[in-house]
């Protein structure tokens, strides 16, 4: 490796996985150094996203981890990771390469599959407020901000007077925000009513559409109509770059149509999703081209339930296949296809190994965790070469010491 030019060295690296990468720092010194640099690494990342190379599927089971690649999803390995706790850790969800992690509201985690590296947030509590004597739903996003270079957790925390209170909106509820930069919670005080609504009308419904969806540097949740409490149906973003609540307008046809329409949201190719429901027949998959622009709403293919299917209780998005005439679409939280956009059919597909139940999410291949790269690796390696430098003092003063003997003093026999 001396022989080759550490610039053509860096364009190979680029090209490679993270899991590649990884085992590569062991090859020289200056390998190592060249992909733990955060410039590297944000290079890394800003390949894979452009290009699509090197994508996971990331699936949960009902106790374990496993992970498929996208060119080659035959197979699936074990992601073993420091949360285990002898039960089902939940994901809630992707970004640049990392996963957020739950045991509980207070035991959480950023994880990177690809490099196994893990960073492990701080406890923060949950206070009941008075008359609360029941924590409710608690929802949870993972996202990162463009604008101040952080990955940062959201927790939603919802109160009950007790465990028969099933509308749990007499409380004010907590919504926290960790960053990993400052490494820090911090508690956002003002939240719009509509927030509150979220809990109860939807989301307990299925709990992984309590997971934040991401796109244009804000969370997302879907909140819809219902006669008589919601004139119209919304999606609540919170800004991670603001750190405030908002709303995303749906189609219009949408937004004023069919009250028992189901509806979630998704991701796909970086554009916000809109999943409406049909009688669990067929689902339209709506696609904002343009963030919070609500005339760029499009609907990009409706999808048919096969007869091999019993009902449409879920539904996602999850990639397009590299020629883009196919969608891979996680169904019922049991199966993956491929929809083919134009014939509208549907093909399974077939892993080997895979758990008969399952979530997924899709995981992009990078050497990413923190700010610019893992921020305690960043730490560590300035404290080694701070040492390496005070050593290397210590080597030349002794050198030194040693010239001054061997000429200032002669051996006499």
């Amino acid at each position: 490796m001396a022989t080759i030019p550490m610039d053509i060295v860096n364009d190979i690296f680029l090209q490679l996985p993270a899991k590649t990468l990884v085992r590569c720092r062991a090859l020289s010194k200056p390998c190592y150094h060249l992909i733990n640099d955060p410039d590297f690494i944000s290079s890394h990342l800003r390949r894979v996203l452009q290009t699509g190379d090197h994508l996971m599927i990331l699936l949960r089971g009902a106790l374990r981890l496993y992970s498929v690649d996208l060119d080659s999803l035959d197979s699936v390995y074990d992601v073993e990771h420091p949360m285990k706790r002898g039960g089902p850790t939940e994901v809630f969800g992707s970004c640049n390469g990392l996963i957020g992690l739950s045991n509980s509201p207070t035991d959480l985690a950023v994880f990177n599959p690809s490099t196994r590296q893990i960073r492990k947030l701080p406890p923060s509590s949950i206070d009941l407020p008075d008359g609360s004597s029941n924590r409710g739903y608690v929802f949870y996003g993972l996202g990162y901000d463009s604008v101040s270079d952080d990955y940062k957790v959201v927790r939603m925390v919802q109160f009950k007077r007790d465990s028969d209170d099933e509308l749990g909106c007499s409380f004010p509820y907590e919504v926290k925000v960790f960053s990993l930069k400052k490494d820090s919670w911090k508690r956002i005080e003002s939240v719009s009513s509509s927030i509150q609504l979220l809990f109860y009308f939807y989301y307990h419904l299925l709990h992984r559409r309590g997971y934040g969806v991401l796109a244009g540097n804000s969370l997302h949740w879907v909140l819809p109509r219902r006669p008589g409490l919601i004139a119209f149906n919304l999606i609540v973003r919170f800004d991670l770059a603001l750190e405030e609540f908002g709303i995303v307008r749906l189609p219009e046809v949408v937004a004023y149509g069919n009250v028992d329409i189901q509806m979630d949201i998704a991701v796909l190719d970086g554009c916000l999703c809109l999943l409406c429901y049909h009688d669990l027949g067929y689902v339209d998959v709506w696609m904002m081209k343009k963030y919070n622009v609500r005339g760029s709403w499009t609907k990009a293919f409706t999808i048919y339930k096969p007869s091999s299917v019993k009902s449409f209780s879920y539904i996602r998005p999850l990639v397009y296949s590299k020629d883009r005439d196919k969608v891979l679409l996680e169904i019922n939280n049991t199966k993956l296809v491929w929809f083919d956009i134009e014939s509208k059919k549907m093909s399974t597909v077939r892993i080997k190994d895979c758990p008969s139940s399952y979530s997924a999410e899709l995981v992009v291949s990078s050497l990413v965790l923190g700010c610019k790269g893992d921020l305690n690796n960043i730490r560590l390696r300035k404290e080694q070469q701070a040492k390496e430098a005070e050593e290397a003092k210590m080597m030349q003063n002794s050198r030194k010491r040693d010239d001054f003997l061997s000429k200032g003093f002669k051996l006499v026999l």
